[in-house]
């Protein structure tokens, strides 16, 4: 059965990863956040870190918001980050710190899609569940030649259809870890390595090579372009910073007073400051957005000045929640 070649390959193939080695729904939990849209090798060391300063879920919900979104800065997506730190509290304060034990339940908390809830169901509670990520997807769709777009809810419930037939045969945690792995390694988006494949006789798109365009969507995703334009004050080796609120980008995170164009010389006036600088354009990707940047720093005489923050001396600034190009930023002033 293709089920049990895949697993066979995982066991023999699987890389060592930390949160394979659990059943502790916490760490399962953890570890399917921080890997959502983040690669393995760049998530892991989060990880590691999450795990050693909050041990517990209690430990991570007891934290400052600000403090989570600090040891979350660099992943993006921060909103993963503020839900990650919102379900910890619900779980901790309104449930005694026990995760829900199955699948409908799990996907009622806040941040938890089918994927991740099936993934800890799976894994934490042996529930028979496929979990269908990017990577299950791709094989299932290569395997069974499913020549029609994947992010069509009628295909998706195709492959969930066929993925529930496989793992109804197995170990659930050790089919979906399998399979993951599997499109992970093996059945790669680019250049697959069907030379290698133990299941290359039942797959019903290598014949005709249809795996080189299985699976595909049916439209891409719009990329928005947006212009941000900061004004950076400095005095005596303090930064001018704000919090960003409202259902935004980057809510939560700290940034610089933004302003436009037209309203900056006028306000360089106001302020009194000496000569300031524009930087080249940044430019900074986001999941659906390019965001073009503009840092104009300059020095002001005193810390009376009208807009919205307050100040941080680079120290300080270190500590806070920020986005990367924030951090980049900074970095470059401070040496």
């Amino acid at each position: 059965m293709i089920q049990n070649k895949i697993i066979s390959w995982y066991l023999k193939n699987k890389r060592t990863l930390p949160w394979r080695n659990t059943q502790n729904p916490y760490f399962i939990w953890l570890s399917e956040i921080i890997l959502q849209q983040t690669r393995v090798a760049q998530g892991l060391p989060y990880y590691e870190k999450f795990t050693r300063k909050y041990p517990t879920v209690t430990d991570l919900a007891d934290a400052a918001e600000e403090e989570v979104l600090r040891l979350w800065q660099g992943l993006g997506y921060y909103s993963r980050g503020r839900n990650l730190h919102a379900t910890a509290r619900h779980i901790a304060y309104e449930q005694a710190g026990r995760f829900p034990g199955s699948f409908d339940a799990l996907t009622r908390l806040k941040g938890i899609g089918q994927y991740t809830a099936a993934a800890i169901a799976s894994f934490a509670f042996k529930e028979s569940v496929p979990a269908i990520d990017g990577n299950a997807i791709r094989v299932i769709a290569r395997l069974y030649r499913i020549d029609k777009p994947v992010d069509m809810p009628a295909t998706l419930q195709e492959i969930r259809e066929i993925s529930a037939g496989l793992i109804a045969t197995v170990e659930p945690d050790l089919y979906n870890q399998a399979i993951m792995e599997f499109g992970a390694m093996l059945c790669t988006p680019k250049n697959p390595k069907c030379d290698i494949c133990p299941v290359q006789a039942e797959c019903l798109s290598f014949p005709q090579k249809d795996f080189l365009r299985i699976p595909y969507k049916s439209k891409k995703t719009k990329v928005l372009e947006r212009s941000l334009h900061y004004l950076v004050p400095e005095h005596g080796g303090s930064f001018f910073m704000k919090q960003r609120t409202g259902a935004d980008i980057w809510k939560n995170l700290f940034d610089f007073p933004e302003v436009s164009p037209e309203e900056l010389p006028g306000l360089l006036q106001r302020l009194g400051a000496d000569p300031a600088c524009t930087s080249a354009p940044v430019t900074h990707l986001l999941s659906h957005r390019k965001l073009t940047i503009y840092f104009t720093t300059c020095t002001v005489p005193g810390r009376d000045i009208p807009l919205e923050g307050a100040w941080f001396t680079a120290e300080e600034a270190e500590k806070l929640a920020k986005p990367k190009v924030i951090v980049d930023f900074l970095s470059a002033c401070t040496g």
